[in-house]
């Protein structure tokens, strides 16, 4: 085998908020990826608005910068930036198959987290080379030696072979752009280094170059999807054996195993932030070619003469699913929402498979209605966030379990849940995921006044959760959970205990109908705001819903009293999240999103059509 010795591909993996933006931001800076009048923003790799807004990374991207070693030698670095959210790990397992070898990142203070042991089990599975780099060590908290044991032994808990333990280790300060090789004392910058040196020597020594087979015939495998406003669909490739060159006639080998030759006619590459034309790429680049309208993840292109497929990429099944349908309410298309039928939502969710290897949609009963499944709850609620950017107006379903039949016994997925809080709230958190179904497999004190806790939960006694969790810590918990295994069903779950206050007719809200109300519970709505009959405008301090008439109008009379005008505070309301909304829904309840609004709402809208299937449940 050959070797490109001037080229190294890896994979930057950590769980989220680690610091991975950030790192790829201070190499792109010291290997002068940015010229000298380039504006400088803060993770520049994160560039779509909800991962601005959110602070994570949903998308896996590629970068490449050129690093001059010291020697004179000049080297391509391609750097995979991959999402640390488990919920978005179809985009992790794609990225894993463009690289050699991975960078895993931990955070200095906070050790490895579930999504950590998700990402990293990816890596050694695909038997890939390791570098460790310790970031944020200036942490005052920062406690180095004990997440370097932490980590050895995650290794360990992975099966992970002889060869994989040992790795090197960096440690490093992202945020200024220094590292070194030698352990620095906790909460302190490295002073040994002034850059990110020592961890381009080690990238260098440690990941493995790319091998290709000399006079081998083309084959690229199609690993992502792009677009340009000029070229139309772009396909996002690493070179496998071969070379491709622009305006060369190759064969597209299709998912469903037929060929067809097809023309390259534009061939870009990454340099820094920019896609630049190239006139041809060899083996181990990564590279972005036009002129396939049609193109899939997974597919291969290869020689014309002696056409060889590449393996189809495999993705981790769906865990989580929801009903997206059209808007079904009495507000529908009031305000801004202009794509309201049921072939163009559907046509949108089509357009998201094509570059979402780890969704699925399915047809229900309804034909207005499909089941969306992914990874987790989030990853589905950033769907319909985009498509609510997008002017649709949506009804979307609590978001429920897949389960799988399993040697004949029903079984639903189990997650791994990590908790960080302070010693005092230990025993409502318990208690929380005790009512869940949860076990509790270990309990780490380190002394600081917090306490780390693992539970094994099942995924749809999470599904609510978080929003408990916070209350009950008063905001000082830190949850993180993943995708652990299947395992048989856990019963029946009842993960919220108060009922909703639901409006019993259309109209404008009322402050005099809040002020009588609130004291029923907590209101989610505010004065002038429009409701319908069905619309739930706030949560029941009881278990049980209750019917409210919350447009009512204090009536007025031509006589004066001493007492008549004394006013009455009202309560501010909850303004529900998207998020909070389907965490908040019930199996009888769903939410309306709008671009402008987003109400939960009874599937039922009538009362009297809900009291008697209530009734007919009863008898039967």
């Amino acid at each position: 085998m050959s070797l490109r010795s001037d080229l190294r591909n890896f994979a930057i993996i950590a769980h989220v908020d680690h610091g991975k933006t950030t790192l790829v931001d201070a190499m792109l800076r010291q290997a002068g990826a940015f010229s000298a009048r380039a504006e400088l923003v803060d993770r520049a790799m994160d560039s779509g608005d909800l991962e601005r807004e959110k602070g994570i990374t949903i998308l896996a991207k590629n970068t490449a910068v050129h690093y001059h070693a010291p020697d004179g030698q000049e080297f391509t670095l391609n750097i995979i930036d991959t999402p640390g959210h488990a919920d978005f790990g179809g985009e992790v397992e794609r990225g894993l198959t463009m690289v050699d070898g991975v960078v895993l990142l931990v955070d200095a203070s906070e050790g490895p987290l579930p999504q950590t042991r998700f990402v990293l089990r990816k890596a050694l599975a695909a038997k890939m080379p390791i570098v460790l780099v310790i970031n944020k060590v200036d942490r005052p908290d920062s406690r180095i030696k004990e997440v370097v044991d932490d980590t050895y032994e995650l290794f360990l808990d992975l099966d992970a072979t002889e060869e994989q333990i040992d790795f090197p280790i960096v440690y490093a300060c992202a945020r200024d752009g220094v590292a070194t090789l030698n352990q620095p004392a906790d909460g302190t910058v490295p002073e040994d280094s002034d850059t990110l040196e020592p961890l381009f020597r080690t990238l260098l020594t440690t990941i493995p170059a790319p091998t290709y087979t000399e006079g081998a015939p083309l084959q690229a495998h199609v690993t992502n999807l792009d677009a340009s406003p000029f070229l139309g669909r772009l396909a996002l490739c690493r070179v496998r054996e071969g070379e491709i060159r622009k305006g060369q006639q190759v064969a597209w080998c299709k998912t469903d195993g037929t060929m067809q030759n097809v023309k390259i006619t534009e061939l870009l590459m990454t340099e820094g932030l920019e896609r630049k034309p190239a006139e041809k790429a060899g083996p181990g680049d990564i590279i972005a070619i036009a002129g396939i309208a049609d193109i899939m993840i997974g597919e291969t292109l290869a020689d014309s003469e002696t056409p060889v497929a590449l393996p189809l990429i495999t993705v981790d099944e769906p865990a989580i699913s929801m009903t997206i349908g059209t808007n079904t309410s009495p507000l529908v298309g009031r305000v801004k929402g202009s794509k309201v039928t049921a072939r163009m939502v559907k046509d949108r969710l089509d357009k998201e498979l094509i570059g979402n290897v780890s969704l699925r949609v399915l047809p229900t009963e309804r034909p207005d209605a499909w089941e969306v499944q992914g990874r987790g709850e989030l990853a589905l609620a950033i769907l319909v966030e985009q498509m609510r950017r997008e002017s649709y107006e949506l009804t979307v379903g609590k978001p429920q379990v897949v389960t799988k039949q399993i040697d004949g016994k029903l079984c639903e997925p189990v997650e791994r849940v990590t908790i960080d809080a302070p010693e005092e709230y230990l025993g409502a958190i318990t208690q929380l995921l005790a009512t869940r179904k949860g076990r509790m497999e270990h309990m780490t004190n380190h002394g600081t006044g917090w306490v780390r806790m693992e539970w094994l939960v099942p995924s749809r006694g999470l599904i609510g959760f978080r929003t408990e969790f916070l209350t009950d810590t008063r905001g000082t918990g830190i949850m993180h959970h993943v995708f652990e295994k299947y395992d048989g069903w856990f019963g029946e779950l009842r993960t919220r205990n108060n009922g909703s206050l639901v409006a019993d007719r259309a109209g404008v809200v009322t402050a005099f109908a809040m002020t009588n109300l609130q004291e029923r519970g907590s209101m989610f709505v505010e004065p002038t705001t429009e409701v319908y009959e069905g619309m739930i405008v706030g949560e029941n301090s009881r278990s049980d819903d209750m019917d409210v008439n919350i447009t009512k109008e204090k009536k007025l009379t031509n006589m004066r009293q001493s007492t008549s005008d004394e006013t009455e505070k009202l309560v501010p309301p909850r303004k529900l999240s998207l998020e909070q909304s389907l965490e908040f829904c019930r199996e009888d309840e769903c939410v309306e999103v709008t671009p402008t609004a987003v109400r939960i709402r009874k599937v039922n809208l009538s009362a009297t059509e809900r009291a008697r299937a209530t009734a007919r449940r009863k008898h039967a």
